[in-house]
C-alpha cells in the first residue's frame, strides 16, 4: 500500500519534508504538519492560544489560529521564496494544537498559558505560538524567560503595549511595561518596531517607529533589530496590526500608516543569525478580514518565522 498524500496532518509518518495536498480539501494543521502532543524529536511546536478577552478594542482574535491554520493550506508547497529552501526540510514541526483553559475562570488563563508553554519548553522544544490577542504573548514570554534568562524583546506592532498599569491586571497594551519591570525582558536589548499610537515613555525600550522605517528603510532597520540585541536570546513577536489596515484589516485595533506586508517580510529576512529561542504571531481577528488577506498575510509571516528561525539556528551550529 502506498504512503497517503493527503490529510497529512493525521496521516504523516515522517516530521520532516512537504508533501504538497489540494489547497481545497483535507485537514488543515499549520503547514499541514502533524497534529499531536508528542514532543518526541520535534524541533519546533506550532499552538495557537484563541484567547482575547484582555481586548481593549474589537475582540475576534480567539478565532485567529483557526483561521491562519486554515488559509496555510495555500503556502504549504516546499520551497519558500526569499529563502529558498523548504523549513520543514531542516525542522521537524509540529501542530501541537491549542492551548486549553477555562475562559469561565479569567484570572487562572494566565497561569494555564504559561503552564502550557512551560511544558513544551521543558521538553527542549521551540515554540512557534498563534494568538489570540497580544497578551498572550506575557505569559509565553515568561516561560521562555525562565529557561533563557532575560529576554530581548523583538517587536513589531503598531502599540507600544508599555503603558503602564496596576499589577496583576490583564490587559493586551500593558504586558511589556510588566515584563520589563519584572526582569523578564531587557528593554535596552530590545527592539519595537512599527509604533504609530504615541506613547511619550519608552521604558528603556529602542523604538524604530513606522515612520523611521519609511523614512530609512527595511535593511538599515533590520541592522538596528540585530544592533540592539546583539548576541542575547531573542523572543521574536509579530502583532498583525504592525501592517497597515489595507494590508490587515482583519484585527481588532487597526492604525493606518503601517508597514506592507513587503516590508515586513524583507525585515525578518535581514534578522538571518539572531539567536531566536521563540515566536508569536498574534492579533489576527478573522470577522473584519477581506477575503483573508490578514490571515494570509498572518500564515505567511509565521511561516518566515520558521524560516528565519531554521536558518539562524543552522548558521550558530557551524
Amino acid at each position: 500500500m502506498t504512503k497517503p498524500t493527503n490529510d497529512l496532518a493525521f496521516t504523516r509518518e515522517d516530521l520532516y519534508g512537504t508533501t504538497p495536498e489540494h489547497t481545497f480539501a483535507g485537514a488543515t494543521s499549520f503547514m499541514r504538519r502533524k497534529y499531536t502532543r508528542d514532543l518526541t524529536g520535534v524541533d519546533v511546536a506550532v499552538s495557537g492560544v484563541p484567547y482575547d478577552l484582555a481586548t481593549s478594542n474589537r475582540s475576534g482574535s480567539r478565532m485567529g489560529p483557526r483561521a491562519i491554520r486554515n488559509i496555510s493550506s495555500t503556502l504549504s508547497w516546499g520551497t519558500v521564496m526569499g529563502w529558498n529552501f523548504d523549513p520543514f526540510d531542516k525542522l521537524a514541526v509540529i501542530d501541537y494544537g491549542d492551548c486549553d483553559f477555562y475562559p469561565g475562570r479569567p484570572h487562572l488563563v494566565p497561569d494555564e498559558i504559561h503552564a502550557h508553554a512551560k511544558h513544551i519548553l521543558d521538553n527542549d522544544v521551540a515554540m512557534l505560538t498563534l494568538g489570540g490577542d497580544h497578551f498572550v504573548t506575557y505569559p509565553v514570554v515568561k516561560a521562555h524567560a525562565e529557561k533563557h534568562g532575560p529576554i530581548s524583546l523583538i517587536h513589531f506592532d503598531a502599540h507600544s503595549d508599555t503603558w503602564e498599569d496596576e499589577d496583576g491586571r490583564i490587559d493586551h497594551g500593558t504586558m511589556f511595561y510588566h515584563a520589563a519591570k519584572q526582569g523578564i525582558i531587557n528593554p535596552e536589548a530590545s527592539a519595537q518596531i512599527g509604533m504609530r499610537l504615541a506613547n511619550p515613555k519608552t521604558h528603556g525600550y529602542n523604538v524604530f517607529d513606522a515612520k523611521w522605517v519609511h523614512d530609512n528603510g527595511v535593511e538599515a532597520t533590520a541592522a538596528k533589530i540585530k544592533e540592539m540585541v546583539g548576541d542575547n536570546p531573542c523572543y521574536l513577536t509579530f502583532d498583525i496590526d504592525c501592517l497597515d489596515p489595507c494590508y490587515a484589516p482583519g484585527t481588532g485595533t487597526p492604525v493606518c500608516g503601517g508597514l506592507s506586508t513587503y516590508q515586513a517580510l524583507h525585515i525578518l529576512r535581514g534578522l538571518d543569525g539572531i539567536n531566536i529561542v521563540g515566536m508569536d504571531l498574534v492579533e489576527v481577528a478573522p470577522a473584519y478580514d477581506v477575503g483573508e488577506i490578514t490571515s494570509l498575510a498572518g500564515a505567511t509571516i509565521a511561516l518566515d518565522l520558521l524560516c528565519l528561525y531554521a536558518s539562524s539556528k543552522e548558521q550558530r551550529q557551524k
